[in-house]
Formats: structure tokens, sequence, C-alpha cells
């Protein structure tokens, strides 16, 4: 008592505000220096004329927005998984058709991830993320103009060319924003956030299908990401020493044990002779079958392959994406942790592996299993868990590209969108040459499995520009 009363004197005679007498007091009162310094780790105050204040970390700003967007990406690219049944009815689509209208998106977003990369690591991600995030929310709208197959697909082709640079952006801006022990639990963040965008897809897309028709659900979420665009191109800036306001102790934060390249050249013939870049790829290839059948045919198997409604299918859908959100920051934290406590060689590779050989079970299960309730809890439980290991993955990027974390970020990402696109035009044939829904998911089980061998063979402790040098 005697302290607190002496930390109120204290300030009160000083005219502090009441919200740093607040922290003041709160941090105080904690029993170990040690638990205190942390606690001051995640605020920092500074004076203004003559009066502290409490300050948010730049870099959590820009957090917060890489947020925002990503969820927007998952809004857009979600919703026409979610409406599909109901496009495929009103244009006449058959599965295949519809299988390559999912495939043309996959197909454009894989193959411009590495170009949108490059182009964001070269001329700044303020920029090319304003360009590509207008660009893909006008071909959201476009969609719902589609009059019938090939007008959906090639707007779809076109939609996806946009989005394509949307995470290669983002993990640039994260390598060049955050410490080097911070950016898996920064993609844990932005990942989680992709996933509460496909969350809240059903809740959005849904109703308005009901109330007014599908198209609708297109003109709405596209007119989202111009909100965005405003504020992210008004506010943020490439390098954290360009930032107005940013401390110099949050600048030494975030450069330290970074490798400072100001000019990013790509040594592509030295990059590409090294192993771990092809295992890198091919894990990724492998793994996005699993990802791709949640983000494509996903609400198509709940629907028709298992007989849910389309009131059952709003939280039939939403609950898996919500098992992945909570898949994506844990996994973002424990995968700093884990590469802190035992280096980043074994620290990233934990998750990882585990992540896919579990999820791997848990898909088999979901199409050996009948039943509505099995297949809902199976399916949530591995979308949960495979997304454990993508923070690590996405951090390995950064790991070993340094400054060119976001083209190795797309060089990675555009090998799982390839998997994708064969995933997404495979599953309608499979389904129509056995009849069921089910035999695409031992496939993608087996897919899994071989991801998680490959998984134990990268090691993010070897830079792939040191190894260059």
């Amino acid at each position: 008592m005697g302290c607190a009363a002496f930390s109120i004197r204290s300030f009160l005679s000083k005219g502090q505000s009441a919200l740093t007498f607040f922290v003041y007091f709160f941090v105080s009162r904690q029993k170990s220096k040690s638990r205190l310094e942390r606690h001051l780790k995640r605020v920092r105050l500074e004076p203004i004329k003559g009066k502290p204040i409490l300050l948010m970390k730049k870099r959590n700003l820009v957090l917060i927005l890489l947020v925002a967007i990503g969820v927007i990406t998952f809004l857009d690219r979600i919703n026409i998984s979610v409406a599909g049944v109901t496009i495929m009815e009103d244009l006449g689509l058959t599965k295949e058709q519809w299988g390559w209208t999912l495939s043309a998106f996959i197909l454009s977003y894989g193959l411009f991830q590495i170009p949108l990369g490059l182009w964001g690591d070269k001329s700044g991600q303020r920029k090319v993320l304003s360009i590509i995030v207008v660009w893909w929310s006008l071909f959201t709208i476009f969609t719902g103009m589609a009059g019938g197959f090939l007008s959906l697909l090639a707007i779809r082709f076109f939609f996806g060319l946009g989005e394509a640079g949307a995470y290669p952006c983002m993990s640039g801006t994260v390598g060049r924003w955050f410490p080097k022990l911070e950016t898996a639990k920064a993609q844990g963040y932005i990942w989680a956030a992709s996933r509460v965008g496909g969350a809240l897809t059903p809740f959005i897309v849904i109703p308005v299908i009901v109330a007014f028709g599908w198209r609708e659900a297109f003109y709405l979420l596209g007119a989202v990401g111009f909100l965005w665009v405003i504020v992210w191109y008004i506010w943020f800036r490439d390098y954290p020493r360009e930032m107005k306001g940013i401390t110099k102790a949050e600048i030494h934060e975030i450069n330290v044990g970074k490798l400072q390249l100001e000019k990013v050249k790509t040594p592509w013939k030295k990059i590409l002779s090294k192993r771990q870049f092809w295992i890198l790829l091919a894990m990724y290839w492998f793994y996005a079958w699993g990802s791709w059948f949640f983000f494509s045919w996903f609400p198509t198997f709940m629907e028709q392959g298992r007989g849910f409604s389309k009131s059952q299918l709003t939280y039939a859908v939403a609950v898996p994406f919500l098992m992945s959100v909570i898949g994506n920051i844990s996994g973002g934290y424990l995968s700093d942790k884990f590469s802190v406590k035992y280096g980043l060689k074994i620290g990233r590779r934990i998750l990882g592996v585990t992540g896919l050989v579990v999820s791997s079970l848990f898909m088999f299960l979901a199409g050996f299993i009948p039943g509505k309730v099995e297949v809902f809890v199976f399916l949530s439980l591995c979308f949960g868990v495979i997304d454990l290991m993508l923070p690590s993955a996405w951090a390995i990027c950064i790991d070993i590209g340094k400054e060119l974390g976001g083209t190795i970020s797309a060089a990675m990402n555009t090998a799982g969108n390839l998997g994708g696109f064969i995933c997404a035009a495979a599953f309608g044939y499979l389904v129509d040459f056995t009849g069921n829904y089910n035999f695409p998911l031992y496939v993608i089980a087996g897919m899994l499995l071989i991801s998680a061998f490959l998984f134990s063979r990268l090691d993010a402790s070897k830079p792939l520009l040191e190894e260059a040098a």
C-alpha cells in the first residue's frame, strides 16, 4: 500500500494523465523485474510537450493494415466457392466446367506470384499493393457481371492475376518491418486474418444471395478493397526509416541481425542451383492440395457431397476457417518460440512436420467415415492443424531469402498454386469418375504426407543469399 500511495502522489503532483498512471500502477504491481521489462517492451512512453503518452509501435500498426487486407483477400476469393452451387445452377455449368473456373483463378494466381513478388521487392510494397488491390477489386465486381462459362473463366483468370501479388508483397513487408524472431508471429496473424475472411464469407454471401442474388454479393465485396487502398497508400512507407514518428530504438530493433540491401538484385542462377530451394517448392506443391480443397471445393463438397443445407452451410464452412485462425496464430507464436529454444532448423520443422502428418490423418478420416457431423468435425480439425505449419513455411522464406523474402515467398506460393490448380481441376473429374465425393480426400491425404516428409528436409538456418556469396 505504501508503494501504491507513493505512486499516486508522485504522478498526481506532476499532473500526469490518468491513462499513464494506470499503466505505471499496473506494471509496478508486478512481482519481478523481468515481468516488468517484458511488459515495457510491448508499450513505450514518449514525451510530447512534457507529458508522457502511450504509443503503439509502428510495426504493429503496419501489421493491423496487413491483417485487414488479409481478411479482404479471402472475402473476395472465397465468395465464389460459397456461391458455387447457385452460380452453377444459374449459368448451367457442369462439375468439370466449375472445376476449370476455379482453376483459372489458381493458374493466374500461381503464374504471377514471382513477377509481382519481384515487383514489390524492387518498386516497394506501398505502390504495388495499392495497384493490385484496386485491380482485383475491380474483377471481383466484374465476376458479378459474368454471363456464361467463358466470360466467367476469363474474369476469374484476371482476378487471380491481381491477387497473386498479395501475399508475396505482404511477406516482403514483414521482412522489412519486423525483427527476425518476430516474422513467424507476424505471418501467423496475417494468415489467421485470411481465415477470418474465409469464416466471415458465408455470413455475408449467403444472406445476400438469399435476399438479392449471387451477383450482388460480388458487387458488395468488391467495393471494400478501394477503402483499404486509400489508407495504405497515404500512411504506409516501404522502409521503417521513412516512417514519420518512428523511434530510433524501434528501427534498431527491426534491423538487428538483418542484411541491409538498398537495391535488390535476384541472383536466380545461384538460387536455382540450391537443393533447399527446390525442396521448399516441392513441399508447398504437395501441401497446397490440402489448402486449395478448402478454398475451392469445400463448400460444394459439404452441400452436394454430404447434404448440408444453405443454413447449415454457413456454420459448416465458417467453423473450419475459425479453427484455421487458431492454428495460424498458435503456429506463428510457437514457431518463433521453438526457434529461439531449439534454433531455426529444428524450431521451424517441429510444427511443419507435425501439422502436416496429423492433418493428413484427419483428411483421410473425413473421407472414410460417413455422416454429416463426423465430416464436419474431422475437416474442422484438419484445417486447424494443417495451418499450424503455415507461419513456419512463410517464415522460412524470410529466413533463407533475407531481403528477397518476397521473391522466395512468391516462388514457393507459385509452386503451391500449381498444385492447387491441378487439385481443383482434377476434383470434379474424380467425383464424376468414382461417383462420390470421398475418393479425392484420400488423394489429398497422401499429398499431405509427402509434404510432411519434404518439410523435414528444410533447414531455415541456411540462407540462400549467404550460400550464394
